[in-house]
């Protein structure tokens, strides 16, 4: 399954439909080179859930935590920067992905081992005219 983003101003549209065609599903590795958009998109999909606090890229934080307006909670990783899994476990990422809550995570091989066997994995593709397709892998 794939969706193209057009444009930044279809970006919202295409967040709702990804949200919809992943379901109840919680956990979701994003792939794709540096500058791809995966924190753009993102973002997008926090706000369609409903996250009303400013969203960023975690890259020195390495996690973020986003509160939704029906009080779930989100959280949002950049493991770009983690060289070790034990970084990983030491900071409790396990309890985050197996909490229930969303997850959503960038630069995933990273701390692939922990990932939870039902993780959506995403990639997100430049195509022509600086449009993005994201494709969910599995």
């Amino acid at each position: 399954m794939s969706i193209v983003v057009k444009s930044i101003d279809s970006i919202s549209s295409s967040a709702q439909e990804f949200l919809q065609l992943v379901s109840e599903k919680r956990v979701f590795a994003f792939h794709g080179k540096m500058g791809a958009g995966k924190t753009t998109f993102i973002k997008a999909v926090c706000q369609a859930l409903g996250v009303n606090d400013i969203i960023n890229s975690p890259t020195f934080s390495i996690v973020n935590e986003y509160l939704c307006s029906n009080g779930e909670v989100v959280y949002h990783f950049d493991c770009y920067r983690i060289d070790d899994l034990r970084d990983a476990v030491d900071m409790g990422a396990e309890e985050y992905l197996y909490s229930g809550d969303y997850c959503f995570v960038e630069w995933p091989d990273n701390i692939a081992p922990l990932l939870p066997d039902d993780t959506v994995h995403v990639e997100i593709r430049e195509i022509e005219n600086g449009e993005r397709e994201i494709v969910i892998l599995n």
